[in-house]
């Protein structure tokens, strides 16, 4: 069965840009896999380890057959094989992060896999874009919609559309 599932995008390594790009087709070329949707791309400030260069974001929305896991595999793997990331710290400089953030309105806690992104509500770099595509979207666990999550969110995140 066919769902839609949104990817969060970032990168603040590189061609900032190009790689948000690269990763929008690398995504479209999964199996089982259409975008359907992406958002503006924006220029946002580190979370966490904030000595680092500024991240651009979007998200993009995905009709899937995939299951989660296999989804997330995926993702996984075209953070390493297309853009060599490594994790060597933790929020750090990195080429591409892609985060499963939803997946319909499931709800799944598996080890290495929790959708909804367990953090998504919190970050402004996260919602702002996901608004761009799916404002009226529901959170399945919050009950509330995307913007009405942006709307109540309280950060000094600084979130500027390119």
């Amino acid at each position: 069965m066919q769902r839609d599932a949104y990817i969060a995008l970032g990168s603040n390594q590189g061609d900032r840009e190009l790689n948000l790009l690269r990763a929008v087709a690398e995504i479209g070329r999964l199996p089982g896999c259409k975008v359907t949707g992406l958002s503006s791309f924006y220029e946002t400030s580190p979370v966490g380890v904030i000595d680092q260069p500024h991240f651009y974001n979007a998200v993009v929305r995905l009709a899937t057959t995939c299951s989660p896991r296999d989804l997330l595999e995926h993702l996984l793997s075209i953070e390493t094989s297309s853009f060599r990331r490594t994790r060597a710290t933790h929020w750090g400089p990195r080429s591409m992060d892609l985060d499963l953030l939803l997946y319909g309105q499931s709800v799944i806690e598996e080890d290495g896999l929790c959708v909804p992104h367990p953090r998504m509500t919190e970050r402004r770099f996260v919602l702002q874009p996901l608004c761009d595509i799916a404002p009226d979207l529901l959170h399945p666990l919050a009950g509330t919609t995307c913007a009405e999550l942006l709307s109540a969110l309280r950060t000094t995140e600084t979130v500027t559309k390119i």
